[in-house]
């Protein structure tokens, strides 16, 4: 069950850091041709952000589909939708072979992979925390960030080695090679995923519909019926939805612009991906120690006092210290937000709304992730400066802190019952 939900996470953030080591290095180059390298990076990063403006309208959609139909529909549609998606966009012909047409397939694939990822983490985080013992809730939703650090290295792993080779030949061929593997996931999920028993929760509410005990409700409806915690799940998902993009995203194309060469990055990213891997499922395992709103709230601090010692190591051109300055922005930080967030998530709805509820707060905020490397790439060129970058971060930390500090939050024990009572 675990790696099932598990396995969904990894392609979701396979296709994502992948297109973001991509959109960095490559993509400039080969759909955005520009005597101006970085008018060149900005489109280029617009595009990684073009993906994310399906994300919410997928996370309603496939959010229906399973708070109505059960989460094992939703969680197959959406591992098909991904590797087909992905594969597509490394299968697209570059600027030079198409002209204009290549960016505008591009942007179309990478929108279509935005409505399938959009429904992935709402369904696999619903489906492993329903399943999960009482008090271990946190340890079990962070290991979906486990398989966020074994994507990380997939794809950073897979570029770093290409990139190894011939310079021509990657930039015309060996960059496509990890998108069509993403077919190879996709066929792996579903294997998986066919397996899946729907949680006893989920089960029992069905039944009660069947019985007559209970109406059956609009999903999204019944998640907007109180809608404070749909509000603050969006607000509370904001530093987390940052993280990892400005620091590892962003923070490839300023380590480049530096001089640093692309392979430090990608090598850096695999580093992270590996402690990630340990990392998530230990910060989850704190967070049911010392309670899921407290840890989150320092995690999202630290993430802001940590940011400018990060970007400072990364201008050393120093590969350890680079590599040092990845691990300090993101892997204390970044992974404890987002090895927190997703049981947090579970935990502010109902059964009967969960995923949309989930995706509410995971995929509205991740928008604004998706723009953060096109807003830090813009802050730096206007500024030639990281510190607007640091401001920004530190005002949506405060964001995510306060509403963090307001939500509600179903407790973690035997017969917790509702937050609400069923209309």
């Amino acid at each position: 069950m675990v790696a099932a939900g598990a396995i969904g996470t990894l392609m979701e953030y396979y296709d994502y850091y992948l297109y973001g080591l991509a959109a960095a290095v490559v993509f400039p180059t080969v759909f955005f041709p520009n005597d101006n390298a970085a008018v060149a990076t900005l489109a280029s990063f617009g595009s990684f952000a073009f993906g994310f403006l399906l994300r919410p309208l997928g996370g309603l959609f496939w959010g229906f589909i399973g708070d109505r139909f059960g989460r094992k529909p939703a969680l197959l549609a959406t591992v098909i939708g991904m590797g087909i998606c992905t594969a597509a966009i490394g299968l697209t012909p570059s600027f030079a072979s198409l002209g204009i047409v290549a960016p505008i397939l591009l942007l179309l694939f990478r929108l279509l992979q935005g409505l399938f990822v959009g429904g992935e983490m709402g369904a696999a985080a619903t489906l492993v925390i329903e399943h999960a013992p009482v008090g271990r809730r946190g340890l079990f939703g962070a290991i979906l960030i486990s398989g966020a650090g074994v994507a990380n290295v997939a794809s950073a792993g897979f570029m770093a080695l290409l990139g190894a080779g011939s310079a021509s030949f990657f930039m015309a061929w060996g960059w496509r090679i990890p998108f069509v593997f993403a077919l190879v996931l996709a066929v792996i999920a579903v294997v998986l995923r066919s397996k899946l028993e729907e949680p006893e929760e989920f089960k029992e509410h069905t039944q009660a519909i069947e019985l007559g005990h209970v109406k059956r409700t609009n999903p999204l409806k019944e998640a907007l019926r109180h809608p404070k915690n749909a509000i603050l799940g969006i607000l509370i998902g904001l530093p987390q939805s940052i993280a990892g993009y400005v620091v590892l995203t962003f923070g490839l194309a300023f380590m480049v612009s530096k001089g640093t060469q692309a392979q430090v990055g990608f090598i850096g990213t695999m580093i992270v991906g590996v402690l990630q891997i340990f990392a998530a499922p230990f910060w989850g395992w704190v967070s049911d120690k010392v309670g899921r709103r407290r840890f989150y709230i320092a995690a999202a601090i630290v993430f802001a006092l940590l940011l400018y010692p990060a970007f400072a190591l990364y201008s050393t051109n120093v590969a350890v210290l680079i590599w040092l300055g990845m691990v300090v922005g993101f892997v204390i930080p970044g992974v404890a937000m987002q090895g927190t967030l997703q049981t947090m998530l579970t935990e502010m709805f109902d059964v009967e709304a969960r995923i949309t509820g989930v995706n509410i707060g995971y995929q509205f905020s991740n928008m604004l992730g998706g723009f953060a490397p096109l807003i830090a790439t813009a802050l730096s060129l206007a500024f030639g400066s990281i510190v607007p970058i640091i401001v920004f971060a530190s005002v949506v930390v405060i964001i995510g802190v306060v509403a963090t500090a307001y939500a509600s939050f179903r407790p973690d024990v035997e017969d917790a019952g509702r937050l609400h009572t069923l209309a």
